[in-house]
């Protein structure tokens, strides 16, 4: 074991923290921490120093990070003075005229419910009227229930597809402290900024009010409003009725489609089950390996269904039982991955992009005049032709659901990340399961006539131009490395890429068609585009590929789809070597 003299300050805050913490794991783990660093542990010094390294940053995003005691982590005491922030921030927006109401839910993750509770508790001791959801429920419901409840706030404890060792905090605005299109929407600037300056990072715990009851627990399964159950019965209206026999055609086109169905061992199993059966889809298979909420996510490496190896359970079900489409959560169910059966390459999971192309033009076709449809602008440019198509407008925004879903009339929008909202007037979010109930539907009516979604792709790219999209996602362990990747591509940029010459190049942080935001766009000869951005979420570097290429007929996919897979394979080398990968 090597060993390091510890900064005696350092040990000074840690002790001083570890006194104050209200949760005896986290301050017996500090304490031992500490003991370890003091004996010249370097190991644990270093993990030390990084715990108190500053506070933990409240952002549009929230709060996310690894748990664990310190500042910089998600523990209780972090939890307590954010609460605490958000507090006095709906109070001073209330300016006394109105008693301020939030409503708190939480996943299936370690402490989430911990976290939930001492919300309710802070939040209610300073004047809030709190609501607490009844047990882990997805993110889609906490945010359907911030509108349907008027709330002023809507906090929800998640870190959505992160490791198992994290845990965050996401927070919406509605009722009287957000109007218009941002009602029931995720915070963001300068709200976030106006709300970490209410966050005291070193006030006594003693001093935030914990109340030990007033706060209502909302009705749970079996109970007269049924909070879950109000959120299936508004979202059965993103499709269209069912008759209810097996003669009527809508009927029996759902009970005809076979469906695997996972959560990815996270809370909207149960959920999304009941929203399929009810919509008269009886074939459904749940991969029984995910099917109940795990916080150690013992069967995935990234609970994320973008991951490889993720869907391999449930691909295997399908195989096995001859499914036609195969739908998986992410853990707090506010994204949707499917996968389909292709006629000559077998199952494979649709991009983002597929999903968003499918669900964007199934949304068209129903659009009233003056509706809009809107994407992120790492997501593939085919929406926007979608759009035209249909005599719609199309907007871009930047990346995350706290801007597209305030784009006004949205009718639809969705990022590639696997992120749609198909019903933004009763959820103003990304909703998963929503957007696997209008998926669902499309793939049974398109089974009932013959056809199927692939079909539906080669149509659109037959339409609209073959659009390939592809990832290259550099991980790294210092945080400091994304901005030194970015810098070094912001002064010398590439004059080519994959032997395609760079004609265009913006620096999004100059906020030319966007507000700014970290990321550089190139724009190739071939009209091939990339975008590299630091992630959001996550210690990566993203880079984000699209290529076109114009199509005849349908007997021309085949070769245009491969030469369009040689050219991203050429580009996401050539930015591999870039950044020194």
């Amino acid at each position: 074991m090597s060993t390091h003299k510890i900064d005696a300050d350092l040990l000074e805050r840690a002790a001083a923290w570890s006194a104050q913490d209200p949760d005896p794991v986290t301050a017996a783990a500090l304490r031992g921490l500490c003991a370890a660093a003091a004996a010249g542990d370097a190991a644990a010094a270093s993990e030390l120093a990084d715990r108190f390294a500053g506070f933990l940053a409240f952002g549009t995003a929230g709060l996310r990070a690894e748990l664990g005691p310190g500042p910089n982590r998600m523990n209780s005491m972090v939890v307590r003075r954010t609460a605490a922030g958000i507090g006095r921030f709906l109070l001073a927006a209330a300016e006394g005229t109105y008693t301020p109401r939030a409503v708190i839910g939480f996943d299936a993750r370690h402490n989430s419910d911990v976290f939930a509770r001492e919300s309710a508790a802070v939040l209610t001791a300073a004047g809030i009227e709190v609501q607490l959801l009844p047990s882990a429920l997805p993110t889609p419901v906490l945010a359907w229930a911030v509108r349907e409840l008027g709330a002023e706030a809507g906090i929800m404890v998640t870190a959505s597809h992160n490791p198992p060792a994290d845990n965050g905090y996401k927070v919406y605005l509605g009722g009287r402290a957000e109007s218009g299109w941002g009602q029931g929407a995720q915070i963001v600037s300068p709200v976030d900024a106006q709300i970490a300056a209410q966050i005291q990072h070193d006030e006594p715990m003693a001093d935030i009010a914990l109340a030990t009851e007033g706060w209502s627990v909302l009705p749970g399964a079996g109970q007269p409003g049924d909070i879950e159950g109000g959120y299936l019965d508004t979202i059965a209206g993103v499709v269209p009725a069912a008759g209810g026999l097996g003669g009527d055609p809508i009927t029996a086109a759902r009970e005809n489609l076979r469906i695997v169905l996972t959560p990815m061992h996270g809370v909207g199993g149960h959920t999304m089950a009941q929203a399929l059966g009810s919509a008269g889809f009886s074939r459904v298979r749940l991969v029984s390996e995910q099917a109940e909420p795990d916080p150690d996510f013992p069967t995935v490496a990234f609970p994320n269904p973008e991951e490889p190896g993720a869907l391999d359970l449930a691909l295997a079900l399908a195989t096995d039982t001859d499914a036609d489409l195969v739908i998986a959560n992410d853990p707090d169910a506010d994204r949707c991955a499917a996968a389909v059966r292709f006629p000559d390459t077998g199952w494979r999971m649709l991009r983002g992009d597929e999903v968003g192309w499918l669900l964007g033009d199934r949304s068209a076709a129903s659009a009233s005049d003056g509706a809009v449809l809107a994407n992120s602008i790492v997501s593939s440019r085919m929406l926007a032709s979608i759009a035209a198509a249909h005599s719609l407008a199309h907007e871009n925004t930047l990346t995350g659901f706290k801007w597209i879903s305030r784009v006004p009339s949205l009718a639809f929008g969705y990022e590639e990340a696997l992120g749609y909202c198909v019903a933004p007037s009763l959820v103003r979010d990304k909703d998963g399961m929503s957007a696997a109930l209008m998926l669902a539907d499309y793939a049974a009516e398109l089974k009932a006539a013959g056809s199927s979604l692939p079909a539906v792709l080669d149509a659109l790219a037959l339409a609209h131009g073959l659009h390939q999209t592809d990832q290259l996602s550099v991980r790294v362990a210092d945080l400091g490395l994304l901005d030194t990747m970015m810098e070094s591509l912001r002064v010398a940029p590439p004059a080519a890429l994959g032997g395609e010459a760079v004609t265009g190049f913006e620096d999004l942080s100059l906020g030319a068609n966007l507000p700014p935001t970290d990321g550089l766009l190139f724009v190739t000869a071939a009209n091939t585009r990339v975008i590299v951005r630091p992630s959001g979420t996550e210690p990566k570097l993203k880079c984000y590929l699209e290529v076109l290429s114009p199509v005849a007929g349908r007997g021309d996919l085949p070769a245009a789809r491969a030469a369009g897979t040689a050219r991203l394979e050429a580009i996401k080398q050539e930015l591999a070597g870039l950044l020194n990968r």
